[in-house]
């Protein structure tokens, strides 16, 4: 096992049970994790905050986070959360191969296990990738969770990054979220015609990434997703769980697709009913993709996606990150510097 000086202990943020919100979370000394032979431990520069880090705590909020369908037997309390983090690597386990110490690297973590939001954390080889050069810790940190859902739900919908596809007619809702703001740089790259929905406040921002048109979503236009020409869509990649099937499918060409990746409970009926529909809702499950990662920092440090960033929170403030992630309005990705 290769390794470098670290200590013994390290600080770590973590919460002991279900609910409680921000306030919930404590400050705690624990052991830096031991390795497994395919693990690394990665000295954590950023981690950022997703809604998705929040089901773990079980909380219902505005954004209608549910519950664990796992409680009470996952997480293992205490839990530190975080999932997405960026940082340098310290020391590997005795079977890996593609990284060594005073590596950079952005990794995904376990969802059940995660371990964020500490000083070090053990991850995976197999969920790590290089973080290459004019590359910053906080922009790779935005990308694991949000990043690669954002690129699978327009893979889904056949979108090419080679330059060779035609591009189509897409919509994309809740375009100024972490995954939204990802999604509309895919489309453009893909070659797809933009329309996007967000508040008002953001749709400057929405066309500043290349949405070719913008709707603010508390407008008439807004709500019934309509665009200037009136044109319908050939598919809509629907981020926003308010949205409702009914309204979604009025929107769609006669042989139109939606892939929901925040569907809700009537969404999730649709996705079956129209199995053998003309216009189909799909949904998508996020599944890590080591190369789909390694092509989204490739892409990064091309210059052809960047991180939107909400807000940046010192560790001594984590909470403040949680509480603003459990507002609802954040704009692009919520980070944590360690």
């Amino acid at each position: 096992m290769a390794t470098g000086w670290r200590p013994a202990t390290m600080c770590a943020v973590q919460y002991s049970g279900y609910g409680g919100g921000s306030a919930a979370l404590k400050y705690v000394q624990v052991p830096i994790p031991s390795l497994k032979k395919d693990e690394v431990l990665i000295k954590v520069k950023a981690a950022s905050i997703n809604q998705g880090d929040l089901w773990t705590q079980t909380i219902k909020h505005q954004c209608s986070v549910q519950p664990s369908i796992f409680r009470p037997f996952l997480p293992k309390f205490p839990f530190i959360p975080g999932t997405d983090v960026a940082g340098e690597i310290v020391e590997v386990g005795s079977a890996v191969r593609e990284f060594k110490p005073g590596d950079n690297v952005v990794s995904k973590l376990n969802f059940w296990k995660a371990g964020g939001l500490a000083e070090y954390v053990a991850a995976s080889e197999g969920n790590t990738v290089a973080c290459t050069a004019g590359v910053s810790a906080a922009d790779a940190a935005g990308l694991p969770m949000a990043g690669l859902t954002a690129l699978q739900g327009l893979k889904a919908i056949g979108t090419k990054f080679d330059g060779m596809g035609t591009g189509a007619n897409i919509l994309i809702t809740a375009a100024s979220s972490g995954v939204g703001t990802y999604a509309v740089q895919l489309a453009k790259l893909g070659k797809h015609h933009v329309t996007a929905t967000c508040g008002a406040r953001n749709m400057e921002l929405v066309k500043s990434l290349g949405a070719d048109e913008v709707l603010d979503y508390s407008t008439t236009e807004g709500e019934t997703l309509m665009n200037s020409l009136g044109t319908k869509y050939d598919y809509i990649i629907n981020i926003s769980k308010a949205n409702r099937w009914s309204v979604l499918k009025a929107a769609l060409s006669s042989r139109g697709r939606l892939v929901d990746i925040a569907p809700n409970f009537g969404n999730r009926v649709a996705s079956v009913t129209t199995l053998f529909a003309r216009r189909k809702l799909s949904l998508m499950t996020l599944s890590f993709g080591k190369e789909d990662l390694r092509f989204l920092v490739e892409l990064m440090k091309e210059g052809k996606l960047r991180t939107v960033v909400d807000s940046r929170h010192t560790f001594e403030k984590a909470a403040e990150a949680w509480e603003k992630c459990l507002s609802c309005h954040a704009t692009g990705k919520i980070i944590v510097d360690m």
